[in-house]
């Protein structure tokens, strides 16, 4: 007797077994190797499987994606342990937990995911970057004279934008520009002088800003930006090719192929 699977279910696994292509309008030529190794979607490793040569390692050390985890421990030595060290996937915490002498405490401190490890270490804590970091709201609240302004902007937490919205004198609106919290989407509505539109552009929560602005646009930021597509398949032109390869955003999936093998799944 075979088991009826859901059909939502089976949409669920055809779209993780259907294999993304790149758009057809991203030329083969245009493709960044280099930066290619920093995009965590799923079909890089595909990619890159195929063009082992052309993995870069240091930039890898920085992807969260799992198969990165993979590619890094068949090559230990190639590890770049300060990327890694930013790095906020579970498997890349455990590796920093297991070489503790490796890591650089530098750029560990914007990583929410070591906020266990930046707890139990405080005296190797870089207050400049833990200012950033989305979990150390507590650390930040009980060292106020540690706290850096310029990076507090950069943080997303409802008490870090509540803390500048008090303190107007210390918000760094280029920061403040890049900070994709809704609240500070809404101080940047308000103050539209004050928006430093090249570090916006990198922003996927202020897409309609950019929108209604195409002509403030900076398109090599955009080109890293996971909520413009539209805009950059109608901007082929203004493309930083380079900086796009490391965009999720790159790949596309047939959608008929997932109807098709969701229904033959559901059907079996």
């Amino acid at each position: 007797m075979s088991l009826l699977v859901p059909l939502e279910i089976c949409y669920i696994i055809a779209d993780y077994a259907i294999h993304f292509e790149l758009f057809d309008w991203i030329p083969q030529e245009k493709i960044s190797w280099y930066n290619l190794s920093r995009n965590p979607s799923q079909q890089t490793i595909r990619i890159l499987e195929t063009n082992p040569d052309k993995i870069n390692l240091k930039w890898l050390s920085g992807n969260p994606a799992e198969w990165a985890m993979h590619l890094l421990e068949a090559n230990p030595d190639k590890i770049d342990w300060s990327w890694l060290s930013k790095n906020s996937a579970k498997w890349a915490i455990c590796m920093l937990e297991a070489n503790s002498d490796k890591i650089d405490w530098y750029a560990l401190s914007e990583n929410p995911a070591a906020i266990h490890l930046l707890e139990a270490n405080l005296d190797k804590i870089n207050w400049y970057r833990l200012s950033m970091n989305s979990a150390a709201v507590h650390l930040l609240e009980a060292n106020p004279d540690k706290v850096s302004w310029c990076h507090l902007s950069l943080n997303p937490t409802k008490w870090a934008i509540d803390f500048l919205e008090a303190r107007p004198k210390y918000i760094i609106w280029r920061w403040l520009s890049q900070n994709s919290a809704q609240q500070a989407i809404h101080l940047l509505e308000i103050n539209p002088y004050k928006i430093d539109w090249s570090f916006m552009s990198r922003n996927p929560m202020a897409i309609r800003l950019l929108e209604a602005n195409l002509d403030k646009i900076n398109w090599h930021n955009l080109s890293e930006n996971t909520a413009a597509l539209h805009l950059l398949k109608a901007n082929t032109d203004k493309i930083n090719w380079d900086w796009l390869c490391a965009n999720p955003i790159i790949f596309e999936v047939n959608q008929n192929e997932i109807i098709e093998l969701a229904h033959q799944l559901h059907e079996y």
